[in-house]
């Protein structure tokens, strides 16, 4: 089964139905037969994200859907910091957040090339943003 990548730009898209990218993300989104990946740098950029009064209460029945889940996996490494901290480096010409080269460590490792985020910076890294 084919794997892709879930980004912050994804869930946010997802979670809010006022986001201008809310109604394509839950049309592809249902249309999609795979495994979904994401990693937990993506779910506390989530959780920052909904950190207001009024949102916070969404993210941990959000969180324990997607632990849940047989089609989900959340990848969580101790060295995948450092990884980071290397391609960050390796990439100072540009503006991706270390966040972002986390990302793209885990999609390079796990051999996956589509991204369900509309972020850029995913398609410059090589690999297909597909809410874009």
């Amino acid at each position: 089964m084919k794997s892709i990548f879930a980004d912050t730009f994804y869930f946010l898209a997802l979670l809010n139905p006022i986001d201008q990218h809310h109604e394509k993300t839950v049309r592809l989104a249902g249309g999609l037969k795979a495994k979904f990946v994401t990693t937990e740098w993506v779910l506390i950029e989530v959780a920052d994200a909904v950190a207001g009064k009024r949102s916070r209460s969404q993210f941990f029945p959000f969180l324990w859907r997607l632990e849940r889940s047989l089609f989900w996996e959340i990848i969580s490494s101790e060295n995948l910091f450092k990884k980071s901290l290397v391609f960050y480096d390796q990439h100072r010409d540009k503006d991706w957040t270390l966040t972002d080269c986390a990302s793209f460590v885990v999609m390079r490792e796990h051999e996956i090339t589509d991204a369900l985020t509309g972020d850029r910076h995913f398609e410059q890294a090589g690999f297909t943003a597909l809410l874009k």
